[in-house]
C-alpha cells in the first residue's frame, strides 16, 4: 500500500515538473523582452534596444517552423516558435511608435513604393524594384515590417515546398534555423560596441537570455533534440556571456562614445 502512494506521488511530482518544464520552454522565450518593453515604455527611448534582436528571431522561428514540415520535432518548440514571433511583432510595434513619435523630422520609409503621403499603391513589381536599402529595418511604420516578414515567409515557405523531399535541404534548413537564433545577440553586441556602452539596454534581458538559453541547450541534450539545436544553443549561450562582459567592461572602464550612440541623456540603465 506505502508503495502504492509513493508511486502516485512520484508520478505527480513527474508530471508536474514536466508541466513546468514545457511552460518554460513555450514562455520562457519572452520573459527576457518584458524587462525591456517596460523600459522603452516608460524611457520613451528605443535606441539602446537593436530592432535587428526582432529581425534574427523572426527569420529563425518562421524558418524552424518550416523546418518542422521536413522533419519532426516536440509541438511544444513549434508552440514557442508561434509566441516568439507574436512578441517580436508587438516589440517592433512599441520601438517603431516610439521612434517615430520621439523624432518629429523623421523621413518616411516605406517598404512598398508610394506615390503619395496618405495613399499607397501596392504594386508587386514596384515593391522590390524601389526597395532602399539604406533604410533597410529602419521604416517609419509597423505595417512595413509586417509585409516583409510577410514576403520573407510566402518565399521561405514556397522553396520549402519545391525541396522538401531533399534530406540535404530540411537539413540545412533545421541548422540556418537555430543558426540563425543562436546570432541572436550579434545585433546587440554590436550596438554596444557601437555605443561603447551598455546605456538603454534591459541588463534584465541578457541575464535572462543567458538563463533560458542555459535552460534550453540542457533541455535538447536531455530530450535528444536533432544536433542542429543543442550545438547552436551552445554558440548562443556563448554570445549571451559576451554580451555580459561588455557589461561589465563598459561600467568600469566608461569610454567616449561614437558620435552615433545613444542620443537620449533620459533613457536609464535597467538595474
Amino acid at each position: 500500500m506505502e508503495d502504492e502512494v509513493f508511486d502516485q506521488v512520484v508520478s505527480a511530482f513527474h508530471s508536474l515538473v514536466s508541466w513546468v518544464a514545457a511552460g518554460a520552454m513555450v514562455f520562457g522565450g519572452v520573459v527576457p523582452y518584458i524587462p525591456q518593453y517596460r523600459d522603452i515604455r516608460r524611457t520613451q527611448n528605443a535606441e539602446g534596444f537593436s530592432t535587428y534582436v526582432c529581425l534574427v528571431l523572426l527569420v529563425a522561428n518562421i524558418l524552424r517552423i518550416l523546418f518542422r514540415f521536413g522533419r519532426y520535432f516536440e509541438t511544444l518548440l513549434l508552440w514557442q516558435s508561434i509566441i516568439m514571433i507574436a512578441t517580436m511583432l508587438i516589440m517592433l510595434n512599441l520601438c517603431t511608435d516610439v521612434r517615430v513619435a520621439s523624432d518629429l523630422n523623421t523621413k518616411r520609409r516605406s517598404f512598398v513604393a508610394t506615390d503619395n503621403k496618405d495613399e499607397e499603391i501596392r504594386i508587386l513589381k514596384r515593391l522590390f524594384l524601389d526597395f532602399d536599402w539604406s533604410y533597410f529595418w529602419l521604416w517609419s511604420r509597423f505595417l512595413d515590417y509586417m509585409q516583409c516578414v510577410l514576403a520573407f515567409t510566402l518565399t521561405a515557405a514556397y522553396v520549402t515546398y519545391l525541396f522538401l523531399d531533399s534530406a540535404l535541404f530540411v537539413e540545412s534548413l533545421g541548422f540556418l534555423a537555430v543558426f540563425t537564433e543562436a546570432m541572436l545577440g550579434t545585433p546587440q553586441l554590436y550596438r554596444n560596441y557601437q555605443n561603447k556602452c551598455t546605456e538603454g539596454m534591459s541588463i534584465k534581458m541578457v541575464l535572462m537570455w543567458t538563463s533560458g538559453d542555459t535552460f534550453k541547450t540542457g533541455y535538447f541534450l536531455l530530450t535528444q533534440a536533432p544536433v542542429q539545436f543543442w550545438t547552436c544553443g551552445l554558440l548562443q549561450v556563448l554570445v549571451d556571456f559576451t554580451i555580459l562582459f561588455q557589461v561589465y567592461y563598459y561600467s568600469r572602464y566608461p569610454q567616449k562614445p561614437a558620435s552615433h550612440t545613444v542620443s537620449h541623456t533620459t533613457s536609464a540603465k535597467a538595474l
